[in-house]
């Protein structure tokens, strides 16, 4: 018997290399009906998993940001957290978001920008990573985008580290500058303006 044959059957393909968090893939797709509905009434929760495996078996089952139709997103949030501005673990903290350049290579860029950012959340690779809600990715015709949610839009420090993590993790170049906006104040804006960003790197 060789030595790799005998390495490869002391390998337990059976164990499953657990994650610190618990997280759900939910999605919605309004379809155009937003502002006809509460929002938040097409969001559809798919599927929860804890481990490594079960994340590429999930990552490997669905479709790519890419394919989804215009309007659509995906979200990554810690179980419990719904991915809603009024979520109570939401409410008090904001957005990094970014958009995803367009061009002839925009699609395979937001799938690998999603995929990198997906990794960096659940391997807790992000400073102050108790702080990170979720991630979402939403695709629209205008330009596609990604972002990450956090709970703690007071403390500058803390979201400063994250932005210039997630700059990193996307591999923005140091010209590129996203913001972070904070729920509170995207709810004053009453829907009616964009609000206007606390902190940019």
């Amino acid at each position: 018997m060789e030595e790799g044959e005998l390495s490869m059957r002391q390998i337990d393909f059976s164990k499953k290399h657990l994650l610190e968090h618990n997280w759900t893939l939910w999605f919605d797709n309004p379809s155009g009906k937003q502002n006809h509905t509460t929002w938040g009434q097409t969001l559809r929760s798919v599927h929860t998993f804890n481990s490594v495996e079960d994340f590429w078996c999930l990552y490997n089952n669905i479709v790519p940001p890419s394919r989804l139709v215009h309007g659509a997103d995906f979200h990554l949030f810690k179980q419990g957290i719904e991915p809603k501005w009024e979520d109570p673990t939401c409410k008090g903290g904001g957005v990094w978001k970014t958009s995803v350049p367009k061009g002839p290579n925009a699609k395979q860029h937001v799938d690998q920008s999603w995929l990198h950012l997906l990794l960096a959340l659940i391997g807790e690779d992000f400073p102050e990573s108790d702080t990170i809600c979720g991630a979402v990715v939403s695709i629209r015709n205008r330009g596609d985008r990604v972002a990450v949610w956090t709970k703690t839009a007071s403390n500058e420090a803390v979201q400063i580290a994250i932005g210039k993590h997630l700059k990193e993790v996307l591999d923005l170049g140091e010209m590129q500058t996203i913001g972070f906006t904070a729920h509170e104040d995207a709810m004053d804006a009453n829907y009616n303006r964009r609000a206007k960003d606390r902190f940019t790197v």
